[in-house]
């Protein structure tokens, strides 16, 4: 077990402790014996190496840190690898932010029009990642958090051979909420959709089907949404428990409003709270995780990732809810879409559960839309295609007319032309 090499990547970042934390909770089980954190950050990478390292030794852990920014170097020989980039940095996420308000436009580094230019970025960096992984450690699992998730794993699964697990903290803090207001962990459940547009849309327990009186308390929030409430008969017309990320298509133009007229986006809030959690992370006599970390976003991020590589390495076969290919998970998706979906997970990897209970038309309906979104924003992405790119915009149910799609396209472009070149060419659907 302590022969076993994890490596981070983008280990840069401040949810970097959380995972450290969930190393140290799972140290019996999961005992890494040499631990790589990669960045191209190198002093910030430092930091965060020297809080790894005393979070470690402040629990008698004796596993190897080790820093680089070399990234052949971090993957090489690796058995289980965490990515979490964020290409571009915390400056072009505020970019994706801001500039689709100026369309009327949705601005969120995960969805819609700003989502999108994040996958432009990133997918292409994921894939020259995972060629490095078939080459360098092609036993390895590669365990990503990078957003936009449901789009990355479509791209690896499309375009590589890596075994890879899309993981995002949604469904865990879901299925927390059931539980706290159950009072109880022993219910089944069906997880239903792709990532950031999923609902619960069966809770048994007892024998007793629950999700009618739980859909009716409202959806889950996130630290990185602002929060509005549901009606309880917009709750009625779609009978299910809708995640956070839900706001976004159910209460579109609210959701605008509030960024447009938010003094800060989410982008620079996180900025500044990073900033003060460097400082804090910086500090000698610091060896755990700060509590000021649960404000950037990432409650249960640790659990999501660790868990699911303790079921792997050590066979447990539990259930977990990931991106993977859905393989008739979801009957109304393709068997090689992504789908985020509940999954037995051991060390073979992780097996959609088939769902068989007949789903409402509206999820199916809008699922079925961002899932063409999503397989046209991979193709974008792969083929550096400008005609796919735009396509993917107008069959996204937040962007949609063709006008507000290439001008946002049009201005993301330029705003991002260090990273993304687009060139016209075949394309569309």
């Amino acid at each position: 077990m302590n022969k076993l090499k994890a490596t981070i990547i983008g280990a840069g970042s401040t949810y970097t402790p959380e995972l450290i934390d969930g190393f140290i909770e799972r140290r019996e089980s999961l005992g890494f014996g040499t631990l790589y954190l990669m960045d191209i950050d190198r002093p910030r990478l430092e930091v965060i190496g020297g809080l790894a390292k005393r979070m470690l030794a402040a629990k008698g852990i004796d596993t190897a840190v080790v820093c680089t920014a070399d990234l052949d170097e971090a993957i090489e020989g690796a058995d289980y690898i965490f990515a979490q980039i964020r290409a571009g940095g915390m400056a072009a996420r505020i970019r994706d932010e801001k500039i689709p308000l100026k369309y009327g436009l949705l601005g969120q580094e995960t969805t819609g029009a700003g989502g999108f230019m994040n996958a432009l970025r990133t997918v292409p960096v994921m894939l020259d990642i995972a060629r490095r992984i078939e080459k360098l450690a092609p036993n390895a699992w590669l365990v990503n958090f990078s957003n936009p998730s449901g789009i990355i794993a479509q791209a690896l699964n499309d375009y590589t051979k890596v075994k890879t697990i899309g993981l995002c903290n949604n469904p865990v803090n879901m299925l927390a909420d059931i539980t706290k207001a159950l009072g109880r962990s022993d219910f089944d459940y069906d997880y239903v959709g792709i990532n950031h547009l999923s609902w619960i849309t069966s809770v048994m327990l007892d024998g007793k089907e629950m999700i009618h009186e739980l859909s009716l308390g409202g959806g889950t929030s996130m630290k990185n949404i602002p929060e509005l409430e549901f009606d309880k008969e917009l709750l009625k017309a779609v009978p299910a428990m809708p995640c956070g990320y839900l706001s976004y298509y159910y209460l579109r133009d609210e959701q605008i409003k509030k960024c447009m007229e938010a003094e800060k986006s989410r982008g620079e809030i996180c900025m500044e709270l990073e900033a003060s959690l460097i400082e804090q992370y910086s500090r000698p006599e610091l060896d755990k995780k700060p509590e000021e970390l649960s404000s950037r976003g990432g409650a249960l991020y640790s659990t999501a990732a660790v868990s699911v590589v303790d079921a792997i390495q050590n066979d447990k076969n539990e259930y977990h809810v990931v991106n993977v290919i859905n393989n008739g998970a979801l009957p109304f998706l393709d068997d090689g879409d992504v789908a985020e979906v509940k999954c037995v997970v051991g060390k073979s990897g992780a097996a959609p559960v088939p769902v068989l209970a007949r789903q409402n038309e509206y999820i199916t309906g809008l699922v079925r839309a961002v899932k063409a979104y999503e397989r046209l924003a991979v193709k974008a992405a792969v083929n550096r295609c400008y005609t796919s790119a735009l396509a993917a915009l107008m069959a996204h149910p937040l962007v949609g007319d063709y006008h507000r799609a290439k001008a946002v396209l049009d201005d993301m472009l330029e705003q991002n032309r260090e990273f993304v070149t687009l060139s016209s060419g075949e394309g569309g659907a």
